[in-house]
């Protein structure tokens, strides 16, 4: 594909469509670890990891601005036509935005860039999580009605305020590590793109 050319095509679009997909399918699987409520904690190390591999697959197929943020925004609605709150659509869009830039300042080639730009995505997990700190009452009671009052009582003692911004940098190496992951795997692939400067 030319790299010139701007527009999103039929071509890209698919791509969008089946990787995004195969991620939200991996990322649904790795939230069944929350039922266990110290995993939750976890939760942005574990998804990004597990989807790291179908990720950087997809980053090797994006030639075009707005293809991630096109994966952020639709993981984002699924997330919330699932049940889970706007904040989660916000992360992303925004992530998904933020991530693509970082992409396109490698043009779409740079492995370092493609690292760092995973880690940024990766992010957007933390829409789920923000809200039981952000409306915690409110989360915290939905949780209790829910799955019982222990389970409630036991998440909140592994939620700390001070868990909220720690959570931020687990999810951000979760992303470098799936990145790292996928590299690894994928190495193949890479040499094929390009992608070997890092």
């Amino acid at each position: 594909m030319d790299t010139k050319n701007n527009k999103l095509q039929a071509k890209d679009l698919i791509n969008v469509g089946i990787f995004t997909a195969i991620y939200f399918v991996l990322f649904f699987v790795g939230m069944m670890a929350g039922y266990i409520p110290i995993f939750i904690v976890l939760l942005p190390l574990i998804c990004p990891i597990l989807c790291g591999i179908p990720f950087m697959l997809y980053l090797t197929k994006v030639k075009i601005f707005g293809m991630v943020t096109l994966t952020g925004l639709i993981l984002g609605l699924l997330a919330l036509l699932m049940g889970s709150g706007i904040e989660v659509l916000v992360a992303g869009l925004v992530f998904g935005l933020l991530a693509d830039l970082i992409f396109k300042a490698g043009n779409y080639r740079s492995l370092k860039w493609t690292i760092i730009g995973n880690g940024v995505f990766s992010l957007w997990i933390m829409g789920y999580v923000s809200r039981m700190f952000l409306a915690r009452d409110a989360y915290f009671a939905k949780v209790a009605a829910g799955y019982g009052q222990e389970y409630a009582d036991t998440l909140m003692s592994y939620t700390p305020g001070w868990v909220f911004p720690t959570l931020f940098v687990v999810a951000f190496l979760g992303g470098v590590l799936g990145a790292l992951l996928g590299r690894a795997v994928l190495k193949k692939h890479f040499e094929k793109a390009g992608m070997l400067d890092a």
